[in-house]
């Protein structure tokens, strides 16, 4: 974001009679607001990127100004209270804190293919959106003539693409095809309920203001894109990960023989693709995300490359003890299944944070003195809005640590949906320096008439050293998530199968509006049990269809 000091006009100055104002050096009073992302004059990003990315930036923008009407017309007309809340906390089902809290649980309970495959998809999804926003800078939605509802600091990013609606279709595509294999009617179902969530997702950031139709159009294409590729190539992938001995050769010693060829792509893969995340021209926390994603991948990948190494694996027969009372023949076995199923939540989840706290201590506490040192033999790379090592002593509290990591914002500011006003004001001025016409006063002041301030709002800053403790953090967190953690319930006799392939070995068919059931394993008494109760409800086991597929398929 960038802080500036502006004219104030008259119709502003009311909305901002809470904040101070100071003459500035013509005896003009001033008033200092904040531009979000993208909101500077065109001239200043026509001059900073590459000519292909100023044109598709131009493009974008002039989209962006009869859009930005548009919505805040729809606005008008279907904004309700409830509608408000709807969309504003389903928002939470798109974001990063909503995938990164629930993935794990599919590594602690036995379906590490599933996981992986979800965690590459939103993990690629991230990075291109990410890529491609930093790329062109194209603001978000105008405000006004928008109204914009967030309770969180999603605003803080550019526009387009909308990750948002990367992230749901993606998803959404994923589970879908998992679900292939239900019968037409089951199969109608699962799709309603999937478009339902890719509905409230990408028309929510509609209806918020967050995103223009250019923003989640393109963010649907990408999420199509970047499913298709994992579902064409995810067998093939996990080949990759699971490669054992010198160049995919059996292993013949446990530990001598190990290829080194999984760590080395992915180590070069993931740093490459950090390094080469572009530059933008202002403040914008895009890069941030990508390097987490983009660590998380790069921490499941060698986990899956390690547990096939060492035996840690499903394959090499490690797993096969389940959770303790997965039957659910009685009370007890239902108190017992879900108490240990929680208590691996805990655990899990107090070991990703317990990580994090050490790891960041220790490597905030040693990459700048180290940096310092090397800087005097080679010249470091160094990154836009990022302090170099040799700028600063130590890496203040605030940017230091805290208790949830900088990828998962849990909102900080007020609880609700509000209207972000010194957006409003920026995007504003920015509009009609522009030239945009509609029917507001313009803003007097010309652009070399603006100054920078920086001494009323705190500017986030960025430090070198984070980029590396980033990196090091997410793959840990992504590597103990999905082999260390399971590994360890294994060894504490916790199970991490749950009973599912047991109760999933279920064939069922449906014919005539009668299902016929076919058991396997243990579980066929529980199991004879809800799917009769299924079949009285009226469900004709399509829901036991869905829990099949998915099931299994880990």
């Amino acid at each position: 974001m960038t802080t500036l000091q502006v004219p104030t006009p008259a119709y502003a100055q009311s909305l901002l009679s809470s904040r101070s104002s100071s003459p500035s050096s013509g005896g003009e009073k001033t008033t200092t607001v904040i531009l979000e992302p993208g909101t500077q004059p065109d001239y200043v990003y026509d001059n900073a990127l590459p000519p292909w990315r100023a044109a598709i930036r131009r493009w974008v923008v002039k989209s962006l100004r009869w859009e930005s009407e548009c919505i805040a017309n729809m606005q008008r007309v279907v904004r309700r209270p409830w509608l408000d809340t709807y969309f504003v906390y389903t928002s939470t089902l798109g974001t990063h804190t909503f995938f990164m809290t629930v993935l794990p649980a599919f590594f602690f309970f036995g379906y590490p293919t599933c996981g992986r495959g979800l965690v590459q998809i939103l993990s690629f999804g991230v990075y291109t959106s990410t890529f491609v926003k930093d790329s062109i800078c194209s603001p978000r939605p105008y405000t006004p003539p928008v109204t914009r509802l967030t309770i969180g600091t999603h605003h803080l990013e550019y526009g387009f693409p909308s990750t948002h609606s990367t992230n749901s279709l993606s998803v959404a595509l994923y589970i879908f095809t998992l679900c292939l294999s239900l019968p037409p009617w089951g199969l109608a179902i699962t799709s309603a309920l999937l478009s339902f969530y890719i509905f409230s997702i990408v028309y929510g950031r509609l209806y918020c203001a967050m995103h223009s139709f250019t923003d989640c159009i393109a963010g649907c294409l990408i999420g199509t894109l970047i499913w298709s590729i994992q579902w064409a190539w995810q067998d093939r992938i996990e080949q990759f990960m699971a490669i054992k001995g010198p160049l995919g050769k059996p292993r013949s010693e446990p530990r001598s023989e190990w290829s080194c060829t999984v760590p080395t792509i992915t180590i070069l893969m993931g740093l490459l693709l950090i390094n080469q995340h572009p530059e933008p021209v202002d403040d914008c926390p895009c890069f941030e995300d990508a390097i987490a994603f983009v660590s998380v991948v790069m921490g499941t990948t060698l986990g899956r490359w390690h547990g096939s190494q060492a035996g840690l694996d499903a394959e090499s027969g490690f797993f096969h003890s389940l959770t303790p009372g997965w039957q659910l023949a009685n009370l007890n076995d239902w108190l017992t299944f879900f108490g240990f199923a929680l208590l691996k939540m805990l655990v899990g989840i107090a070991a990703i944070f317990l990580w994090r706290l050490v790891m960041k201590t220790v490597l905030l506490a040693m990459l700048p003195p180290f940096y310092r040192i090397i800087s005097h033999v080679v010249t470091l790379p160094t990154r836009r809005f990022y302090t170099p090592a040799t700028q600063y002593t130590s890496v203040p509290q605030e940017n230091g640590l805290h208790l949830t990591p900088s990828l998962i914002d849990i909102p900080t500011s007020e609880p609700g949906p509000k209207h972000s006003l010194h957006a409003s004001i920026a995007s504003g001025s920015i509009a009609k320096q522009r030239g945009a016409q509609n029917g507001r006063e313009k803003w007097p002041a010309p652009v070399n008439d603006v100054e920078i301030s920086t001494d009323r709002f705190n500017v986030v800053k960025h430090y070198d050293a984070s980029v590396i403790t980033k990196v090091v953090v997410y793959a840990g967190i992504g590597w103990i998530s999905s082999e260390m953690l399971p590994a360890m319930f294994e060894i504490f006799g916790w199970g991490v199968k749950s009973g599912g392939r047991q109760w999933f070995a279920i064939c069922l068919s449906t014919r005539s509006g009668s299902s016929s059931l076919r058991f396997a394993g243990d579980g066929h008494t529980v199991w004879r049990r809800i799917g009769n109760l299924l079949h009285q409800a009226g469900y004709n086991g399509w829901l036991v269809h869905v829990f099949v597929r998915i099931c299994t398929h880990g």
